[in-house]
């Protein structure tokens, strides 16, 4: 499905925040090309932002961000997906009263690449989660949660992206749901696409990754493969009750 093999993605002492209110303070993450990462904290640690701050929906204060051999830290969000980066936001932001089809091909609006594999990348997507063919005509309003964060998913890949980056693709899903949409970003990675990945399932984030980073107050305090961290006694205590 991908254009191309996975990117890097490397994030280097970056600051960050909302006006007065910095939320990040010196967050240094890398996803390598072609890898599976994972970042967990607690609310409010800095996770989100991050994000934002990759995808330029949120401007750096402070560190530099590279996607490639291209330094995005000033770049606009158009740009930056340009440049292959996809982004799975919390909440799902999609547009309610247009239909399934309609959001997913917006997904492909901003890379000309994506626009001349459109077809190919919309079958992709049907193939990954069948019941959005199903739904293809249906206001994405009207989906329920779990089919709205397919469409979310769905939509990011129609860019056909060498880096995804997901914020809480799980949340408000039943664990059958949580367990389709998993299944859709590790085949998507199997394909070559780098993965950053923000979940509030610990455990199963740490089971799929290769790497995780430990974020708390907007800084990086812990990192390591998916397994060392799963088995660590203060991550196992802290986000797993164990």
């Amino acid at each position: 499905m991908t254009a191309f093999q996975g990117q890097e993605l490397v994030i280097e002492n970056l600051a960050a925040g909302y006006g007065k209110i910095q939320v990040l303070w010196d967050v240094s993450v890398r996803v390598g090309p072609g890898e599976f990462v994972a970042m967990i904290g607690a609310n409010g640690a800095g996770k989100t932002t991050t994000l934002r701050a990759v995808s330029g929906v949120v401007k750096a204060t402070g560190g530099r961000i590279r996607l490639g051999g291209h330094d995005i830290t000033r770049a606009t969000p158009s740009q930056i997906v340009g440049l292959g980066l996809g982004h799975v936001p919390e909440g799902r932001e999609l547009f309610g009263l247009m239909t399934v089809r309609e959001n997913l091909e917006l997904g492909a609006a901003m890379r000309p690449e994506a626009r001349a594999k459109q077809a190919q990348t919309l079958e992709h997507v049907y193939s990954l989660f069948p019941r959005l063919a199903e739904r293809a005509g249906q206001l994405a309003g009207t989906l329920s949660g779990g089919e709205q964060q397919m469409v979310a998913v769905g939509r990011a890949l129609m860019g056909r992206p060498s880096v995804l980056v997901v914020d809480e693709p799980s949340l408000g899903l039943s664990p059958l749901m949580t367990q389709t949409v998993f299944g859709a970003l590790k085949a998507v990675h199997a394909e070559g696409v780098s993965v950053l990945l923000v979940e509030q399932n610990v455990g199963l984030s740490l089971k799929l990754a290769q790497r995780a980073y430990v974020l708390e107050n907007g800084e990086v305090v812990k990192e390591g493969t998916g397994a060392a961290l799963l088995a660590d006694p203060g991550v196992r205590e802290a986000y797993l009750a164990l």
